[in-house]
């Protein structure tokens, strides 16, 4: 589909071609009870909070920073995972997870990462083999290697507000953007100098929820303000939606793209970050 990345995405007869591959760990990044119901064969289930998050205080269900390295490290040994292994994730909402977790993984060092384009829709709706089995893989050894170039923390993100050579992406919704929905933040707004790109802008809206060809990425990110020359920061609430507008431009051939981890949930809780809704 001319895409300038095709190697981030395996289509589903790849992976049907693939199932019994050793080096390859299918990970379904959906909700346990998802998983029970059906999945892929042999795909093994994401077994903690799939936005990939520290644990965060008692009765939180999720941090706002990114799972620490030695966590990280034993979650993949369990599921698999070996810095060799090819992973192939996936998940039920539009590719939101699947993204997170190569994100993730790239972060700490591992870019054998290939998400599975359309998801579980499109392996649904093409009638592709699925099980209520689970699979148990043998444990691996997984070390992890931070890379910093691909995060970015609050001071960073304040660093380059009006910076020229840099642009900041929001991939909330619209009432966030505004100011209408406050996700239980103190503070409501947006980081001054941000342009607004929902994340859902980037995948089809029909069941097999494919991400959109790369010529129509590329127009809706122009159309926005983006621009290959400048080096990006996204964000969202949590991190999430901003790793998934990460890997559509990654998709089409954007490079130098920063994820604030924290994102709102970082930002519009502290005292010393500017807001705006103008």
């Amino acid at each position: 589909m001319g895409y300038a990345r095709p190697e981030l995405l395996v289509e589903p007869d790849w992976l049907i071609d693939h199932l019994d591959d050793p080096g390859v760990r299918i990970i379904d990044c959906a909700v346990l009870e998802a998983y029970r119901r059906a999945h892929i064969p042999r795909a093994v289930h994401l077994p903690v909070h799939y936005y990939l998050k520290e644990s965060g205080p008692p009765g939180a269900d999720h941090g706002t920073f990114v799972m620490p390295p030695r966590e990280f490290e034993a979650l993949m040994g369990r599921l698999g995972v070996s810095n060799d292994t090819l992973v192939v994730p996936y998940d039920d909402n539009n590719a939101l997870l699947a993204a997170r977790m190569w994100w993730v993984l790239n972060y700490y060092g591992h870019t054998k990462v290939r998400v599975l384009n359309g998801g579980w829709h499109r392996w649904l709706t093409e009638g592709r083999p699925i099980t209520f089995h689970a699979a148990r893989p043998a444990p691996a050894t997984f070390v992890a290697r931070p890379n910093p170039d691909l995060i970015a923390d609050a001071e960073y993100l304040k660093a380059h507000i009006g910076d020229p050579s840099c642009q900041i992406l929001d991939a909330r919704t619209d009432e966030e953007w505004n100011g209408t929905n406050d996700r239980g933040n103190r503070r409501v707004g947006r980081v001054p100098g941000a342009k607004h790109l929902e994340w859902l802008n980037f995948v089809e809206k029909r069941d097999l929820r494919r991400f959109l060809p790369a010529e129509e990425i590329d127009r809706i990110l122009t159309e926005a303000g983006f621009s290959r020359e400048r080096a990006t920061i996204t964000y969202c609430q949590g991190g999430i939606r901003a790793a998934h507008a990460a890997f559509a431009m990654t998709l089409v051939g954007y490079d130098n793209i920063r994820v604030y981890d924290g994102s709102m949930r970082d930002w519009a809780n502290r005292d010393d970050t500017p807001l705006t809704l103008e």
